[in-house]
């Protein structure tokens, strides 16, 4: 059970009863992740938005965007996430287990094109140590093509997951799948 009270989709009303069908809407059924994040409907709502615009991302792959974020957890050890993640790469990518198991050794690994690896990297370095990020770093991926737009898409992209992997590890979601 998770340390904080959710609310289940039976049991919800007013804006989180709509919010809940909305999720259900779109990924067939309202997670324990959803649930978690609903004890705040406006957080919840906010999230929606925020995977709204990384799911419709013209530039940062779902492939991409799944590396980022189970390279930040596998960095927390958000279990919940790295598995939720890891069953994005397998079902809807493609990749092997094994594949996905390589990438969380060695980054540089990953099952991505050398730009999307590229762009991995600098997402995983700005969480780990910020300050060490460089004019240089930010250099070697415009040269790649990546836009500034697309960089800091990527950054925002993995800082909320950390805010993520913080919030599932606090209240214990992955105790409770």
């Amino acid at each position: 059970m998770p340390l904080i009270q959710t609310i289940a989709p039976e049991e919800a009303t007013g804006e989180l009863a709509k919010l809940y069908k909305l999720i259900e809407a779109m990924w067939g059924t309202v997670g324990n992740n959803a649930q978690l994040v609903g004890v705040s409907p406006e957080l919840l709502r906010q999230q929606i938005d925020f995977i709204k615009f990384y799911r419709n991302h013209p530039t940062l792959s779902m492939p991409l965007l799944a590396a980022i974020r189970i390279m930040v957890s596998n960095g927390e050890e958000c279990q919940f996430c790295i598995d939720y993640n890891t069953g994005m790469l397998i079902n809807l990518a493609g990749w092997s287990f094994e594949q996905v198991t390589e990438m969380r050794n060695d980054p540089n690994a990953a099952n991505l094109p050398e730009r999307e690896i590229a762009m991995l990297n600098l997402a995983i370095k700005a969480i780990r140590n910020a300050h060490g990020v460089s004019a240089n770093d930010l250099d070697t991926l415009r040269e790649m093509g990546w836009s500034d737009s697309d960089i800091l898409d990527a950054v925002n992209h993995a800082t909320r997951m950390l805010a993520t992997d913080i919030i599932f590890n606090t209240f214990k979601i992955g105790d409770y799948q």
